[in-house]
């Protein structure tokens, strides 16, 4: 992270300004808390403190209400979809740069893996015993586009 980079995470508005922010009135950011739609952290007093993630989610709650006519509920689910496909992308990535790390120690090295889970190294040009019956699989990760 860039030293001048603000955390879009870090909980930093108290309910009135994160109210004016997202064209809210304070009674509803408390009711959306209640409800778990945008729960912002907790200060040791139990005060809320929202993040700027926190205020784009109710500007987005607020977007699907009256733009789409989407009820509570179907917000609340397409938050959490949203959620999740934004946690499957970061492990995506995660694991595409785990897959380029092992490629480059490797040193262009192949590897074959039966059903059992083995794995076995192979020289370039050599291919793995197809067991009777079963399929052979070759994974390219440069084509995968």
């Amino acid at each position: 992270m860039s030293p001048h980079r603000i955390d879009e995470r870090a909980p930093v508005f108290v309910i009135s300004v994160a109210a004016e922010l997202s064209g809210m009135h304070p009674q509803t950011l408390r009711q959306y808390d209640r409800i778990g739609l945008v729960s912002p952290r907790r200060t040791g007093g139990r005060g809320r403190r929202y993040s700027a993630r926190d205020i784009a989610q109710l500007r987005e709650v607020q977007r699907l209400s009256q733009e789409e006519g989407i009820n509570l509920a179907g917000i609340k689910r397409i938050l959490q979809l949203q959620d999740e496909v934004a946690s499957l992308r970061e492990q995506l990535g995660a694991v595409h740069e785990a897959i380029e790390e092992m490629a480059a120690r490797s040193g262009g090295r192949v590897f074959s893996a039966d059903r059992s889970g083995r794995v076995t190294s192979l020289r370039r040009g050599e291919r793995p015993e197809r067991p009777p019956g079963g399929a052979l699989v070759l994974w390219r990760p440069d084509r995968r586009r």
